[in-house]
C-alpha cells in the first residue's frame, strides 16, 4: 500500500472516528433552534414549544434564536454557516424550498449546505372569498372569473411564498384571469378584504377561522387532498373539478452538512416524540398543523420535489427574480 494513500486512509479513520465520538457525547451543550422569522407568529409559538419538548427529554438547554430577514434566508445563512455539530439547527417553513426559484443569489446553497432532518407538521390553506362575491363553489368562482376578466383581485402575503404560488398554479390549472396584490401579513391582507380592495384570498386555515365563522369572508375550497377537520363542509379544490389539486405548506428541521447521521437520527426520534406528547397534540390543533414527523429519507424526496414543483410555479408565473 502506497504510503501517501495510507495516511489518507488513516486520516479518514481519524475524521469518523471523531465524528462518532461527538455523536456519541451528543448534547453537551445548550442547542440553538434557529427561527428565520419574527416573534409571536405562529410558527414562532410551534418552535417555542418543540424547544420545550426537546429540553425535557434531552437534559440540556434548547434556545430559540429569532433571526429575521430576507425572507427567512438570513437564519438559514446563520445555519448554512454554523459548525456541523448538531448545536445548532434550522426550524424553518416550506419557502426554504422557494428560495432557489425565487431569488437572483442566495448567500448559500439551499440544497447543499444543509441535511433535511424530518418534515415536522403540514399546513392547510383555505380559499376564502368576501360575502358580497355572487358565488359560493369554486366551479361558480372560476365561471364569474371567466366572465369577468381581470376584474378580481387576490390578495397574498407576499411575492413568491407558498400562498402567493398556490393561488398562481390554481390560476394556471383553471385559466381564471384575476391578478395578484400583495401585503405585508395577514392582518393587513384581511383589512384590505373587508375594504372590498382584493375579492379573494388563500390564507392559513388559523388566521381564516374567526373570519369564516363570524360570516365576514366565505370558505370555498381547501387547498389539500383532504378536507380539513375545522372546516368538514367547506370541500376541497380537487373535489371541486381541479383533480389532484394537492398544495400543503410546512415546517421542518435543516442541519448544517456534515452533522452527524447519529444526531440527525436522533434528533427526528425526539420530534416524533414530542408531537405525540398529550399537551402538543390540542396547541398543533389550535395552530392549524397536522403532526408528520417523517424521516430524513421521507423529507429529503418531499424537499426536492416541492424544489422542483415551485421553480415551474415561479417561472410558469413570470415572477421576476427578488434581490
Amino acid at each position: 500500500m502506497p504510503v501517501l494513500f495510507a495516511r489518507l486512509l488513516a486520516a479518514a479513520a481519524m475524521v469518523f472516528l471523531a465524528a462518532r465520538a461527538r455523536a456519541e457525547g451528543w448534547p453537551s451543550a445548550p442547542i440553538h433552534l434557529v427561527v428565520p422569522y419574527a416573534a409571536g407568529g405562529a410558527t414562532d409559538v410551534f418552535a417555542r414549544l418543540l424547544a420545550s419538548k426537546w429540553q425535557d427529554q434531552l437534559g440540556v438547554p434548547v434556545l430559540v434564536d429569532n433571526k429575521a430577514g430576507a425572507g427567512g434566508n438570513i437564519g438559514a445563512n446563520y445555519v448554512a454557516k454554523a459548525a456541523p455539530d448538531g448545536y445548532t439547527i434550522l426550524f424553518n417553513i416550506n419557502g426554504h424550498a422557494i428560495a432557489p426559484a425565487l431569488y437572483k443569489s442566495l448567500p448559500f446553497d439551499a440544497d447543499g449546505d444543509f441535511l433535511r432532518i424530518t418534515q415536522l407538521v403540514s399546513t392547510t390553506s383555505v380559499l376564502v372569498v368576501l360575502p358580497s362575491l355572487p358565488v359560493r363553489t369554486l366551479p361558480e368562482l372560476i365561471a364569474y372569473a371567466k366572465a369577468n376578466p381581470g376584474k378580481l383581485d387576490y390578495g397574498s402575503t407576499g411575492v413568491g411564498n407558498s400562498l402567493h404560488l398556490t393561488m398562481e398554479i390554481l390560476k394556471a390549472e383553471t385559466g381564471m384571469d384575476i391578478q395578484m396584490v400583495p401585503f405585508r401579513g395577514d392582518a393587513p391582507l384581511f383589512t384590505a378584504m373587508f375594504a372590498n380592495e382584493v375579492q379573494l384570498a388563500c390564507v392559513p386555515m388559523i388566521t381564516a377561522k374567526a373570519h369564516v365563522d363570524s360570516g365576514a369572508l366565505r370558505a370555498i375550497g381547501v387547498s389539500v387532498a383532504k378536507r380539513a377537520s375545522s372546516f368538514p363542509d367547506v370541500p376541497t379544490i380537487a373535489e371541486q373539478g381541479v383533480p389532484g389539486f394537492d398544495q400543503p405548506g410546512w415546517i421542518g428541521l435543516f442541519a448544517p452538512a456534515g452533522t452527524p447521521r447519529a444526531v440527525v437520527e436522533r434528533l427526528w426520534r425526539e420530534s416524533q416524540k414530542a408531537l405525540l406528547a398529550p399537551d402538543v397534540v390540542p396547541v398543533l390543533n389550535s395552530l392549524g398543523l397536522q403532526a408528520v414527523g417523517s424521516s430524513p429519507e421521507e423529507f429529503d424526496k418531499l424537499y426536492f420535489a416541492d424544489r422542483a414543483k415551485f421553480e415551474r410555479a415561479v417561472k410558469d408565473a413570470h415572477i421576476p427574480k427578488q434581490d
